[in-house]
């Protein structure tokens, strides 16, 4: 059985494109059914956005748009391509754009964007997945776009990429990684431990806006996600300033990652230490253990992100090259595997070619977080702050790129390059 099937008008609003096209009864119903649960789709909670700027992230947006135009530009999208993904066996339909602005027009322009960009490779996926899946790339993109308070109508490409479709392609990745280690651990009375997934980036390249996005895309999938950074274990102000090996409580790292480890259980709760980089006027101290967040178990997923995720020691002479006054750091770094490292099962590295970088993207965040009315360094303080862990970055960023973190498996582990605007490059 067949029914036709249109497009809305060229004239309203959030239409792109006109068509009309010939579906069999199965993919209608199969559309009108991935309709349904885009019409549910939340809002973030206020808790999830002041959370996230009190990492100091970039600011966000307010969320305005309503469900009703997400609802309205996804039912084109899905209805224009539910004929070539699902009913293969009738002729693909062709769509008649209109002179408006620059628009995420259709589905052939996602399906393409997808397939030409340099993560599908690094990730392991395929077109035919891309394409199997187009109805999860579209309520990905809403779920995102809610979540940053973008229009879902006009996106600039650095947008599509960076905020919905690299976030995407990362999350599928992270939800295979989640298959396997299941299938891997079996089925325990308590249910299975976890996945970790470290997550190793240089400051301000972009890793807390990309935990964050996942770990609201699992919530929003039916996982029970948390999220950790190696910030929210430095020592307090009154013990050390953050910085490099040597600067965090690896006591409290051990009995926090252990203790997620074993959230299997419904009913389970511990509360997560957080750091607050705004105090003393961006210098940052531990946050009051009183406002920590409370997680429940049992988890699937546990996202932990630092700077110097997956940093191990290199030979003496190695260190001495780069800045003799590592070699403090160096040794220190001795103990981080058995505090951090051995915890993780799969990792996410996001490598940089010029740690220089690391100045305009850490000022950038303070900028933001000033904005917000929040205190920040100065550019002065900045640049000094930022100095400390240049060393760093020069003697172990090599390693950590060419052999990774000690103890990999690196069928799980993903590596991917970006350039100066953090936006990911083709592999060479």
């Amino acid at each position: 059985m067949l029914a036709a099937i249109s497009s809305p008008s060229p004239s309203h609003p959030f239409a792109s494109a006109a068509v009309s096209t010939i579906i069999c009864a199965d993919c209608l119903k199969h559309t009108r059914t991935k309709l349904a649960n885009l019409s549910t789709l939340p809002v973030p909670s206020s808790y999830a956005f002041s959370r996230f700027r009190s990492r100091s992230a970039p600011a966000l947006l307010p969320v305005e748009a309503s469900l009703a135009d997400i609802h309205v530009r996804y039912t084109k999208l899905i209805t224009f391509r539910s004929n070539p993904l699902h009913c293969r066996h009738l002729a693909t339909p062709r769509p008649s754009f209109t002179t408006s602005p620059a628009l995420v027009s259709s589905v052939d322009d996602l399906f393409g964007f997808i397939c030409s960009g340099p993560l599908l490779k690094r990730l392991g996926l395929t077109a035919e997945k891309v394409a199997n899946g187009i109805d999860k790339w579209l309520l990905y993109g809403g779920y995102l776009c809610r979540l940053f308070g973008m229009s879902e109508l006009i996106l600039t490409p650095s947008e599509k990429e960076g905020f919905t479709i690299s976030t995407s392609l990362f999350f599928l990745w992270c939800e295979e990684q989640i298959h396997r280690h299941v299938s891997q651990v079996g089925g325990a009375e308590e249910g299975p431990t976890p996945l970790m997934i470290g997550v190793s980036a240089p400051q301000g390249s972009g890793k807390t806006t990309l935990v964050f996005a996942l770990e609201y895309l699992f919530r929003q999938s039916g996982r029970n996600a948390a999220t950790l950074s190696i910030d929210d274990f430095y020592l307090t102000a009154e013990e050390q300033l953050r910085g490099n090996a040597g600067s965090h409580d690896l006591q409290l790292s051990v009995k926090t990652l252990t203790a997620l480890k074993g959230l299997t259980k419904a009913g389970m709760k511990m509360k997560l230490p957080r750091y607050d980089k705004s105090a003393y006027g961006g210098r940052g101290d531990r946050a009051d253990p009183s406002t920590w967040p409370e997680v429940e178990g049992p988890l699937s997923v546990i996202l932990f992100e630092g700077w110097m995720l997956g940093f191990k020691p290199i030979p003496g002479n190695a260190v001495k090259a780069v800045d003799p006054q590592l070699e403090v750091i160096n040794k220190n770094l001795e103990a981080y595997y058995d505090a951090w490292d051995k915890f993780v099962d799969a990792w996410i590295i996001i490598k940089i070619k010029d740690p220089n970088n690391v100045y305009r993207w850490r000022l950038q965040a303070e900028v933001a977080m000033r904005e917000d009315g929040k205190p920040g360094m100065s550019d002065e303080e900045v640049m000094d702050f930022v100095s400390r862990y240049l060393p760093a970055y020069k003697a172990y960023l090599p390693t950590l790129y060419s052999e990774g973190p000690q103890g990999l498996d690196k069928e799980r582990l993903v590596l991917v390059e970006i350039d100066e605007e953090r936006n990911p490059l083709p592999e060479e």
